[in-house]
């Protein structure tokens, strides 16, 4: 398990003059399941390129600042040591498909024979990832015979396979229907559940608010606020943002309803339940109490 240690982190895209990543400073602890949110261009394809080291490695432009895993300042490794520790899922599948193997098995272990990893110690790499995401009955499938739900699956057991600490995934589902999201998403519990590192970009509040265990708002690459997704969804500027609020916080503050203790809305569907039945124990304020 690895903590993610970013210090005064500004960067700025070659030709460009506005900062792209503006002094963004911020711990993330091991285990942790954070959501990055904001609106188009708030720097949070930028923050997730910056921490796996794609971001001064690959993009040159002006860096400054230093983001460290474990202790170790990943501008200062190469991207292969990285991604021993830390491994992207982008948003759109296909750009992660190698596209020269006929399988769903040996796509997966195309990174594996990267490293030179004997035989045995691949194929229990490959089999956990595949049963991890419940995708073990595609392993014969061609790659881009797959729905896209299941090629999203597919691309993060590529990344699983290689067993890092930390998995960051930037809008996994923006190009999926329902059905695929929710693969996505329940895929990316498990992995929480099992101890790894989650860091997700994502346009889907409601989403955000149920599986995060904190969520960071950015704003021209600056971060305006990171706590819990209560904290968060209960502010009342999100709209100055660009951030829409879950579905269930939206109607608890049309209808006021909120911890008498706190002075926060619910976020999540068992939490505004949860709120409605506590208005006649007294543990809610309401509109009209």
């Amino acid at each position: 398990m690895a903590k993610i240690i970013t210090e005064h982190l500004k960067y700025r895209y070659p030709l460009t003059k506005k900062l792209a990543l503006n002094d963004i400073s911020f711990t993330i602890n091991p285990g942790e399941f954070i959501g990055i949110i904001g609106e188009n261009n708030a720097g949070k394809s930028t923050l997730c390129q910056a921490i796996v080291g794609i971001i001064p490695h690959f993009y040159k432009g002006a860096y400054g600042g230093r983001v460290l895993i474990d202790n170790q300042e990943i501008a200062c490794q190469s991207i292969s040591d990285t991604c021993h520790t830390a491994g992207i899922v982008f948003q759109n599948p296909f750009n992660q498909v190698t596209g020269s193997k006929l399988t769903v098995y040996e796509e997966i272990a195309f990174g594996l024979e990267n490293l030179g990893l004997p035989r045995k110690e691949m194929i229990n790499r490959i089999d956990y990832s595949l049963n991890l995401l419940d995708i073990y009955s595609y392993r014969n499938r061609n790659p881009f015979d797959l729905s896209g739900g299941q090629m999203q699956r597919m691309a993060i057991a590529s990344i699983i396979a290689m067993q890092p600490k930390i998995i960051i995934l930037d809008e996994p589902t923006s190009q999926l229907d329902p059905q695929g999201s929710e693969e996505v998403f329940r895929a990316v519990q498990n992995l929480s559940h099992n101890g790894i590192t989650i860091i997700m970009v994502e346009h889907k509040m409601e989403k955000i608010a149920a599986y995060s265990d904190r969520v960071m708002l950015l704003h021209n690459g600056s971060i305006v606020a990171f706590d819990s997704p209560q904290k968060i969804f209960s502010r009342d500027d999100l709209s100055n943002y660009g951030v829409i609020e879950p579905e269930f916080t939206r109607i608890c503050k049309q209808l006021q309803l909120k911890d008498k203790n706190t002075g926060l809305y619910p976020v999540t569907l068992s939490e505004t339940k949860k709120a409605i039945k506590s208005i006649y124990n007294g543990g809610f304020n309401c509109a009209n109490d």
